[in-house]
């Protein structure tokens, strides 16, 4: 039997709600799982691993879900209340990510190591400079005012599109990070395969949320 339309979105926005639970749900146990490993106060670089899993898997991960009908923590709020909630953890994911970077250059300088020398820090260094800029960009959306040649809907759609550029560069670095030496000589076998997957899900429940948000924005347009 051929399932009729209402069916059908019924199933969609259950499998978008069971979708954004998990992603809540790996991300911080993700984090947690992380900061287990790198025992945080330990050593100067412990703190590089915690503050960039926390703030490219759990705080960014939360900043995008926040507008999520389905799946935000947030939905009590109004949209200017969230927006507000998006802005202030996207700004913590910010000031993590770039303690994370300070120290982790500060500990290769005491060990005299090469800087950038892998594709990690690379993809780390070029994640932390998007955020940097997103944030920046997010400025225009909370006070308009500021650009007053560029639509409003068209800085939402830029931002947002840039923001999941973003978010995809700091799971690609995350993902990077777990094929270093330092994490590969703890985490072996299955244990690394699920490490792996954590970023994986994310992004793509993100990724969905950013484009089925479009698509709704193509709707609803006359």
């Amino acid at each position: 039997m051929a399932l009729t339309v209402e069916t059908e979105s019924h199933i969609y926005q259950a499998l978008r709600t069971a979708s954004g639970a998990a992603a809540h749900l790996v991300a911080l146990g993700f984090t947690i799982f992380v900061a287990v490993l790198a025992r945080p106060g330990s050593s100067l670089f412990s703190w590089h691993p915690v503050l960039m899993s926390l703030a490219f898997s759990f705080l960014m991960t939360e900043a995008l879900l926040v507008f999520s009908p389905e799946s935000s923590l947030l939905r009590s709020l109004s949209r200017k209340g969230r927006a507000r909630c998006h802005w202030v953890l996207q700004l913590l994911a910010l000031l993590c990510a770039l303690l994370g970077l300070g120290l982790v250059v500060l500990h290769k300088e005491q060990q005299s190591k090469a800087h950038l020398a892998t594709w990690h820090g690379r993809a780390g260094l070029l994640a932390v400079l998007w955020a940097g800029l997103q944030c920046s960009g997010g400025v225009g959306l909370l006070y308009p005012k500021l650009l007053p040649r560029w639509p409003l809907a068209k800085l939402k759609l830029y931002h947002a599109t840039s923001g999941l550029v973003g978010y995809l560069l700091g799971s690609a670095s995350l993902l990077l990070g777990m094929c270093s030496l330092w994490f590969t000589a703890t985490v072996t076998g299955g244990a690394w395969y699920l490490a792996v997957l954590c970023p994986v899900l994310t992004s793509l429940v993100i990724m969905n949320q950013v484009s089925n948000a479009y698509l709704y924005r193509k709707r609803i347009q006359p």
